[in-house]
This record gives structure tokens, C-alpha cells and sequence, in this order.
């Protein structure tokens, strides 16, 4: 027997000794994987607008907007998937929304 793709399948595997789908066997984070080539459209810090308020920050449901010592950073895109929540939040018109 052959699997759609033509690839012969081995009828002697047990289904025991089959992983069971839809379960997790270790905790995964978005830290080891680049997740940020899903997006079709990114965002643009405009430093010159920014007033650090820092209201961007909690709202990035990726945490892709790094603050350090008090300041806001540029985005990390290698993880921001271009949601745009974060132009929403801020009221000084510091990021924009480009498409990639």
C-alpha cells in the first residue's frame, strides 16, 4: 500500500507504537523558533515621534518590542508577526504599518 505522495507505507507498525497526535511532550517557546516570516505586513518605529510612554510594550502578544533601561527599542522582527496591535496603542503615531 502507498501513501498519496507514492510512498510505500509499512503495514506492520503496531498502532501502539504510533506518537499520538495532539499531544505535547515538552514545552515549546517562540524564543528557539524565527516565527516572524509568517507576516505580510510589519511595523516601523518612528523614533523621532516616539515619547517612550512604553504603551506598546504590554500589548505585543509576541513581546516584540525589547525595552531597555526604560527605553523602547526597535522591533524584533525575527518574532513580530505584524499583528499591528501595537500602532492601536500608540497615541503619538510612532509606528506605522508597512507591507512587506
Amino acid at each position: 500500500m502507498r501513501n498519496k505522495d507514492g510512498k510505500k507505507i509499512d503495514e506492520t507498525i503496531l498502532w501502539k507504537e504510533i506518537t499520538p497526535g495532539g499531544l505535547t511532550y515538552e514545552g515549546g517557546s517562540a524564543k528557539h523558533f524565527k516565527t516572524g516570516d509568517w507576516r505580510s505586513e510589519k511595523p516601523i518605529f518612528i523614533k523621532e515621534a516616539c515619547k517612550q510612554c512604553l504603551l506598546c510594550v504590554p500589548v505585543c502578544p509576541d513581546s516584540s518590542i525589547p525595552v531597555v533601561n526604560g527605553e523602547r527599542l526597535e522591533f524584533d522582527y525575527d518574532h513580530c508577526k505584524g499583528c499591528g496591535i501595537c500602532v492601536e496603542a500608540c497615541p503619538f503615531d510612532a509606528i506605522k504599518m508597512e507591507i512587506e
